[in-house]
């Protein structure tokens, strides 16, 4: 008997660690959402230099793309639009010279993904980590 890639189901063990490495992440660009959409002092300052009338929709399509991240069926399409969003964020953190922020935004990413290959069997398929014979 065969099993498909993507009725294949995971530990119940990796099924956690992938949440565990996804929570992270998740709650920071959920909280990055909503500060910019209640325009925080310290986020409105942040983004003085941008043109004006920008944070709100970027802190909309930051909780988006999140939401897209949690749901199991979008989940995949949610952790490819962080990895846009997030390649955009590092490339403003080094522009602005911040280089120690551009490690953040990168190791963001890995959990976003690494918490989806842990729980997702469509990434494990496409990624497998050992030798399948």
């Amino acid at each position: 008997m065969t099993t498909d890639s993507n009725t294949a189901k995971v530990s119940k063990i990796s099924f956690w660690v992938g949440c565990a490495m996804s929570a992270p992440p998740v709650l920071l660009f959920l909280m990055s959402g909503v500060m910019k959409i209640i325009q925080t002092a310290d986020t409105v300052k942040g983004f003085a230099s941008w043109p004006s009338g920008v944070m709100v929709p970027i802190g909309i399509i930051e909780i988006t793309c999140t939401l897209i991240y949690l749901f199991p069926r979008t989940s995949v399409l949610g952790a490819i639009l962080l990895t846009g969003y997030m390649g955009g964020a590092t490339a403003t953190v080094v522009q602005m010279g911040a280089f120690n922020f551009a490690f953040m935004t990168v190791g963001l990413g890995v959990l976003v993904w690494g918490g989806l290959f842990m729980r997702e069997p469509r990434i494990r398929a496409l990624i497998p980590l050992k030798s399948r014979g």
